[in-house]
C-alpha cells in the first residue's frame, strides 16, 4: 500500500517526435537506410510495418540484392533424390532461411523440380500428385517468409517444354507464370538439343487465378531446356538459338530483338539484368563476351566486356576451359558468376566449383565447391521479405 498522502502515478505515455512525421516524410527517411535495416523498421510499430509493406512505397524503398543461388542435386543410384541446395555469395545474413524448402507440401517426396527464380520467388514443379490434372502442380514460394501457393495445372501443361516466372515487387505483388507449349504436341529438337518448334504461350496471373492460352508464336522459337530469363518492364525476356532475344508481355504478345552476335557455337546466349540494363553473356569457341542493350527501341548493343576462356580461368583452372557456364551477372556490380564442372561419363558431374569474375579488375575469385551431383538450373536468389501473393499484405 502506498504511503498516505502519496498518489500512485499513472504511466505517462507520450508521443515521440517521429510520430508527428507525415507518411511521405517517414518513407523518405526509411528509404535512406540499407535494405536489411528496413526489415527492422517493420518491427517498430504497425504504422511502420504498413508503410514498408505498402505497394505504393516499393519503388522508393531499398531492395534486396543477390544473396546466393539455388540449385538441385541428384542423390542415390537408380532413383535419385532431387534435393535443393543454396550457396551464399554475399554474406551470411540469410543463414536462418530454410534452403531445403522443407516447408513446402510433400517436400520429402522425390518429386520436386526447381524451374525458375524471379525477385525473391521460386517456381517449382511437383510430380506424382494423383488428385490433380496430369499428376503434377506448379508451386510458387518465397523461401524468406516460407509462404507458398499452388497453381492449378491444365490440360496444356502436359505439353510444356519450358515454364518461367515473372514477378516485379516494385510494380505489383502479383506474379505471372509463362508456359511454352508445343502446338503439335511433339517437341521438335535440333542436333544441338534445342527445341525449335512452334509454340503457344500460356500465362497464369495470380491476380485473376486463371490461365490464358491463345497467342501462337508463328516463327519457330529455338530455346534450350533451361534458358535463362529475366522479367523486366512487365515483359519476360529470354534468348533464342537463332540470335534473338524474345520479349513476351503478360498478355502473351511477343516482340523479338535481334542479338549482337551470330549464332553461338556453344549454345544459346544467356540473358541477365544488371545495372538496369539487359545483358547477354555469349560463350563462343574461344572467348566469353558480355553485351549490354543500350536502347530497346533501336536494338543498339554495346560490347561491355570480352575475355578469352584461358584468360578468364587462368592456369589454375584451365582444365575447365570447355566446361564452365555463366549462371548470373550481379544486379548491381560488374561481377559474373560461373560454375565449372568436371564431367565423368559414368557418375556425371562430381566436381562443381562456384566462382565470381570481376570484369573491372579481370580477377577470378573462387567461392566454394558445390555438392556432388549438381545440375541445371542454377537460380540466382534475391531475398524478398514482404508478402508477394496479394497487394496490400
Amino acid at each position: 500500500m502506498a504511503p498516505r498522502g502519496c498518489k500512485k502515478k499513472k504511466r505517462d505515455i507520450k508521443r515521440g517526435p517521429v510520430s508527428d512525421l507525415s507518411d511521405d516524410l517517414l518513407v523518405e527517411i526509411i528509404s535512406l537506410v540499407p535494405y536489411q535495416s528496413t526489415r527492422c523498421c517493420k518491427c517498430v510499430s504497425r504504422r511502420w510495418r504498413d508503410l514498408v509493406s505498402h505497394p505504393d512505397h516499393r519503388k522508393k524503398l531499398p531492395r534486396s540484392t543477390l544473396a546466393g543461388i539455388f540449385y538441385q542435386t541428384f542423390r542415390g543410384e537408380r532413383f535419385p533424390a532431387m534435393l535443393c541446395g543454396h550457396q551464399s555469395v554475399s554474406g551470411n545474413w540469410c543463414t536462418s532461411m530454410d534452403c531445403s524448402l522443407s516447408f513446402l507440401p510433400n517436400c520429402k517426396r522425390v518429386n520436386m523440380y526447381l524451374l525458375d527464380s524471379c525477385n525473391g520467388l521460386l517456381l517449382c514443379l511437383f510430380w506424382n500428385q494423383p488428385s490433380h490434372v496430369n499428376g503434377f502442380d506448379y508451386v510458387v514460394c518465397n523461401p524468406a517468409t516460407e509462404k507458398w501457393v499452388t497453381l492449378p495445372a491444365t490440360t496444356w501443361s502436359s505439353k510444356v517444354r519450358t515454364a518461367r516466372l515473372g514477378f516485379d515487387p516494385s510494380v505489383s505483388s502479383h506474379f505471372h507464370v509463362f508456359e511454352f507449349v508445343s502446338t503439335t504436341g511433339v517437341v521438335d529438337v535440333n542436333m544441338q538439343g534445342h527445341d525449335t518448334g512452334k509454340k503457344t504461350v500460356g500465362v497464369y496471373s495470380s491476380r485473376t487465378g486463371v490461365w490464358t492460352h491463345g497467342v501462337v508464336l508463328d516463327n519457330p522459337l529455338s530455346i534450350s531446356r533451361f534458358p535463362s530469363s529475366i522479367f523486366f518492364n512487365r515483359m519476360l525476356h529470354l534468348s533464342s538459338y537463332n540470335n534473338l532475344v524474345v520479349a513476351i508481355d503478360v498478355e502473351g504478345n511477343r516482340r523479338s530483338i535481334r542479338g549482337p552476335m551470330p549464332d553461338s557455337t556453344r549454345g544459346v546466349p544467356n540473358v541477365y539484368l544488371s545495372l538496369g540494363q539487359l545483358h547477354l553473356a555469349n560463350e563462343s569457341v574461344s572467348e566469353l563476351s558480355i553485351w549490354a542493350l543500350e536502347d530497346f527501341s533501336s536494338e543498339n548493343w554495346t560490347l561491355k566486356h570480352s575475355v578469352s576462356h584461358l584468360q578468364l580461368l587462368g592456369r589454375e583452372y584451365s582444365m575447365f576451359a570447355g566446361n564452365y557456364r555463366v549462371i548470373s551477372i550481379h544486379p548491381e556490380h560488374n561481377v559474373i558468376f560461373i560454375v565449372c564442372e568436371q564431367l565423368y561419363m559414368l557418375t556425371g558431374p562430381s566436381l562443381t566449383k562456384l566462382m565470381a569474375y570481376e570484369m573491372d579488375s579481370r580477377e577470378l575469385r573462387f567461392i566454394c565447391d558445390l555438392e556432388w551431383g549438381c545440375r541445371t538450373p542454377y537460380l540466382p536468389y534475391v531475398p524478398l521479405l514482404s508478402e508477394p501473393f496479394a497487394d496490400g499484405q
